[in-house]
């Protein structure tokens, strides 16, 4: 009993410290999605095909850096204050500054020398973040092995994560822009101010320290290392081979890039949406605030939820739900409904009652694909799953960023024409608005196939594949 004891019991002060972790990294990554395109195309000037290719590079570099991370925290001995939390401690600071330099606009330079400082800012925080972010989120699998308590801790990341965001997405967008001129139906032509944006991801790094080190202090390791035999080395493909047998592993990895890429792209679209189409990019606030306030409407009753349904189950369900109302959204076009703001947000917040469901459990459920990994393999390997995991994130963020550039190009959206106080044609701006509704609507519906049909970790066949692991471990 005592053993046992040792591996689950979290308080309120182990759900709070977690969820800082994502708090902190949030209020610069939510940043990306918010504003880095618009800065790389509107303050840079930098032409969006070649902004596609940084991040096919940035992203080929992720597939190197990643799994070398992973394998190097997995390999190494804990120290006494833990496995991962010193490297979230350790690497706080340098992610905080490659962040601030990411949006750094140093005056007068070339095209050709905006871009080479994007390819080495960008590249550099990438890798600070997956520093951070693998430790990180492999944490959660050693705070408790309870499948409730691990829910709760997804939720509350989600709610960390959802904190962190807030800055970027609602403050943010009230301050950073500036009117430079009318469109001919009244509305506001609004222009970036690189200057503003600068300053204020530089104090929103200065905090992420901060609130780095009040999740250091707040949270703890429960569940010791794996011992491994004396002598035995660490491989790091004989895990990779092992994790992409894992059908659920592979599943989870395709739904949650799809995620992170339709969370990427519909951020950065609605950007460009409420700032050219709607001429009101104060309003863009209100986005994440409809996306966010259904996780405060479900967070209560979620556990019960769980019980009762199961997490697959709720999640394929509500993509399904999200899905619809995207494509409804998009067959709005061309009428009235659609030039109106406070329409598209009503449906914004039906759209995020959908996506709650997964939004709230992916963590959970990476915590169970691991699980079924020790199950197949005997081996608990947190650090190498995380990290194959995250970079498929980061293919999915890759996704965005390219799927946005390759389609502005196509529509022929010009940056340049809002800093001048030009208005862009009703053509780019109808083609604005198809792209910000019918792409999402299509990410939507393929993360609903893949839990419904690929994902096999069924309510049923988690309950089973927890006996099974219980007993496992009882008997080593």
């Amino acid at each position: 009993m005592e053993e046992k004891s040792l591996t689950h019991g979290i308080k309120l002060k182990d759900r709070v410290g977690y969820a800082l972790g994502d708090t902190a990294g949030l209020l610069t990554f939510s940043l990306i999605g918010a504003f880095q395109n618009k800065f790389y195309t509107d303050a840079l000037g930098l032409d969006p095909k070649k902004i596609v290719v940084l991040i096919l590079i940035a992203r080929i570099w992720d597939a190197i850096n990643d799994p070398l991370w992973g394998a190097f925290v997995q390999s190494r001995k804990p120290n006494p204050k833990g496995q991962f939390r010193p490297w979230i401690l350790g690497f706080s600071i340098p992610l905080a500054i490659s962040a601030a330099l990411m949006f750094l606009k140093i005056p007068g330079l070339s095209e050709g020398k905006y871009l080479i400082y994007a390819y080495v800012t960008y590249i550099l925080y990438g890798m600070m973040y997956t520093a951070v972010n693998i430790p990180y989120g492999s944490l959660a699998s050693v705070v408790t092995d309870d499948e409730l308590e691990r829910s709760s801790l997804s939720m509350w990341r989600s709610i960390g994560a959802g904190i962190g965001g807030l800055p970027g997405t609602i403050i943010l967008p009230m301050i950073v822009y500036t009117t430079t001129g009318k469109y001919a139906n009244g509305t506001d032509i609004k222009a970036l101010d690189e200057t503003k944006l600068f300053w204020c991801v530089l104090i929103l790094s200065v905090i992420s320290v901060a609130v780095y080190f009040a999740h250091y202090k707040l949270t703890k390791e429960r569940i010791a290392p794996q011992k491994r035999e004396s002598g035995e080395k660490y491989n790091a493909m004989s895990t990779l081979k092992a994790l992409l047998k894992n059908r659920p592993f592979v599943m989870l990895c395709f739904a949650s890039m799809l995620l992170i890429a339709f969370q990427f792209y519909y951020q950065s679209t609605y950007t460009y949406l409420f700032t050219d189409y709607y001429g009101k990019p104060g309003l863009y606030a209100m986005v994440t605030i409809c996306t966010y306030v259904p996780m405060a409407i479900f967070i209560p009753v979620m556990n019960k939820l769980i019980v009762k349904f199961g997490k697959k189950e709720l999640c394929a369900v509500g993509m399904v739900f999200a899905a619809v109302i995207n494509i409804v959204l998009f067959a709005l076009r061309g009428t009235s409904l659609a030039m109106n703001p406070t329409v598209f947000l009503v449906f914004t917040f039906f759209s995020g009652m959908g996506q709650t469901f997964l939004v709230l459990e992916v963590w959970a459920l990476v915590m169970d694909v691991i699980d079924y990994h020790e199950l197949r393999t005997g081996k608990r390997e947190e650090s190498m799953a995380y990290a194959f995991f995250s970079f498929t994130r980061k293919l999915g963020q890759t996704l965005a960023g390219v799927g946005l550039n390759i389609l502005l190009s196509a529509i022929k959206y010009d940056g340049e024409l809002s800093k001048n106080g030009i208005a862009l044609s009703e053509t780019v701006l109808s083609r604005l608005y198809d792209i910000s509704t019918i792409v999402p609507a299509v990410m939507l519906a393929l993360m609903a196939v893949i839990l419904l049909f690929g994902y096999n970790l069924s309510k049923k066949n988690l309950e089973e594949m927890h006996k099974q692991l219980d007993a496992k471990r009882t008997e080593n």
